[in-house]
């Protein structure tokens, strides 16, 4: 008993000294690599991730997982039969949170992806509209475009999202089978011309009779996400619906 009662002790003990070791190491790789807000650039506390508390709460957020008939939702009708539709925060040009999109995008801030998608799954999961989703599926980019840029930022996002409503991602059906141009400086139309069929599915089986979780980034015209839900459409008895982290 005796001996038991001293492992246990030294055990707890080792844990404590390796947590406090590892305390000790991440300060002193903050004082030559300090973790820093992506948005405003102040320190960040020891809670925080990628993004402070104050501009999290500055975010200005939407609320349309609280409206079904909501201006994204709105985007698709007459184009392709999306269930929900929602967006988590707006953002307009030159803002600090277009910055955010911006780094999450083209600097490797993966974890503003990461971290953003949970917020946006909390809001989702205060949502009845959102509650029989079976699986999680990013829109997924052209493979010579992801090796360029190294990720897929819907991937990252995507993660954040299945980690809180406990879902499974899928980026192994749906592909781009065709290598396009960025959609950024193009007209409604010529965004859709841009990704008219380009999205297949490798098997329609393995979505049939599910409601799949859409994501991206940003929805502005909303054409890639129609062209998505248009292929994920073609599996018979499937349901999309559609989360963006921002509407512009």
């Amino acid at each position: 008993m005796v001996n038991f009662l001293l492992k246990k002790y030294y055990k707890t003990m080792l844990s404590t000294l390796n947590h406090n070791i590892s305390e000790l190491w991440n300060d002193f790789i903050n004082l030559f690599y300090p973790n820093i807000c992506q948005s405003c650039g102040n320190y960040l506390f020891k809670n925080e991730v990628a993004i402070c508390s104050r501009c999290l709460y500055q975010i200005p957020k939407t609320d349309f997982h609280l409206q079904k008939n909501n201006p994204v939702s709105i985007l698709f009708w007459g184009r392709v039969r999306i269930e929900y539709a929602t967006s988590y925060f707006t953002f307009s040009k030159g803002s600090k949170f277009q910055k955010l999109i911006h780094k999450l995008k083209y600097h490797h801030k993966t974890d503003i992806g990461v971290e953003l998608g949970k917020h946006l799954a909390y809001n989702l999961r205060k949502s009845e509209f959102f509650d029989d989703i079976d699986l999680i599926i990013p829109v997924p980019l052209h493979p010579k475009k992801q090796k360029i840029r190294g990720y897929n930022q819907a991937k990252v996002i995507a993660d954040g999202l299945a980690e809180i409503m406990q879902l499974d991602v899928n980026c192994s059906n749906l592909y781009r089978s065709i290598y396009t141009q960025s959609q950024t400086r193009k007209s409604k139309l010529e965004r859709w011309e841009n990704v008219d069929n380009i999205f297949k599915l490798h098997a329609r089986s393995e979505l049939e009779g599910k409601h799949v979780l859409l994501v991206d980034d940003v929805v502005t015209t909303g054409s890639t996400l129609e062209a998505c839900a248009q292929a994920i459409l073609k599996a018979k008895g499937s349901k999309v619906s559609i989360a963006t982290l921002a509407y512009a």
